[in-house]
């Protein structure tokens, strides 16, 4: 799914991103904080930024894992694309289905859908989050079964289940500036020992491929790997080349709601991931929220990364309201600040 690029030098520009001057916040539509298990309030959104619903996110992942792997060419990849487009479909009418077919590095045609949910479609001033929602066809880190497919909890099925909590709130509290969601397809679908290429399939066309004539936004945010336990999110490579400003922004945030123990200010090495893509050929810049520490665990993306183990037991709710309320925050005081 990732490579690690070789070591190059970044300069990081740390950039201001408190929000600016704002209107009076309004009430969200959804006021009820978040409580973790022990029942105690969890952080508190700032400004006028709705609460992110970990519960709520929790059951998108078991919703996706109810169909099986979403591997293309498989009945449980259709039904799966089908439910997530109907479940945009309840929050705006302005959902655009890619459908195309590419060729994985097997040489089989594989059938992909990438997704694209559009919130005040007609603002000029945009922002725009990514996840894949296909799943690795093989467990090939597993030692016992590296034939079998993965089930993609946290692989997929956690950065899908953020962005349409996500999408549910942006339609109960409209925000003032343009958002977009965009479901990756054909991600995972990729050769381990060969080019970077063979993966991020659903990407490379959308990026080559834009669905809408001419669109840009300001800067996108992937999220890949965001629901584990103890998930750590360094500052990834590519992303502080092409947009570090956004980097500045997201990790300043965080440790101002509290999540400085996920958001960890440390670089690391690139990672071809979606935003790769998106960077170098749509000419968005976009960085990459993912889970990657190598000082803490050997493998990087942590145990269960590509193999049976990627199931519901490893997600942490805790994890997904830090992730999940973060972006909330960037989406609620960006709007002031374009």
């Amino acid at each position: 799914m990732k490579k690690i690029f070789a070591i190059f030098s970044v300069v990081v520009f740390v950039l201001a991103c408190g929000p600016k001057h704002s209107p009076p916040p309004k009430k969200p539509a959804n006021d009820t904080p978040q409580h973790n298990q022990s029942g105690n309030i969890t952080t508190q959104a700032l400004g006028n930024a709705p609460y992110f619903s970990a519960d709520s996110a929790y059951a998108m992942i078991e919703k996706q894992l109810s169909f099986g792997p979403r591997i293309p060419n498989t009945k449980g990849h259709v039904a799966c694309g089908d439910f997530l487009i109907a479940r945009l479909k309840q929050f705006t009418p302005d959902v655009i289905v890619q459908n195309t077919t590419v060729t994985a590095y097997t040489g089989e045609a594989l059938r992909i859908r990438n997704i694209m949910a559009q919130f005040d479609k007609k603002n000029s001033h945009r922002i725009v989050f990514f996840a894949h929602w296909d799943t690795r066809p093989f467990a090939d880190r597993d030692k016992e079964n590296p034939k079998q497919p993965v089930l993609g909890a946290d692989d997929g099925g956690s950065g899908v289940a953020v962005l349409l909590e996500i999408a549910r709130l942006l339609h109960l509290n409209p925000p003032p500036l343009g958002v977009d969601i965009v479901l990756f397809d054909g991600e995972d679908y990729g050769d381990a020992g060969g080019k970077p290429e063979t993966y991020c399939l659903g990407s490379q066309y959308w990026s080559r491929n834009l669905p809408i004539p001419g669109y840009y936004a300001k800067y996108g945010i992937l999220l890949d790997m965001v629901g584990a336990a103890n998930a750590r999110f360094c500052k990834e490579g590519w992303s502080l080349k092409y947009a570090s400003s956004v980097v500045e922004k997201v990790w300043n945030m965080a440790h101002a709601l509290g999540f400085g123990n996920y958001f960890i200010m440390k670089q690391i090495d690139p990672i071809t991931d979606d935003h790769y893509f998106v960077n170098t050929l749509a000419r968005i810049p976009t960085i990459d929220i993912i889970n990657f520490d190598p000082d803490i665990n050997p493998a990087g993306f942590g145990d269960h990364w590509h193999t049976r183990k990627d199931d519901i037991s490893i997600i942490d709710k805790q994890t997904l309201h830090a992730v999940g309320t973060t972006l909330m925050n960037i989406i609620y005081t960006e709007s002031y600040n374009l």
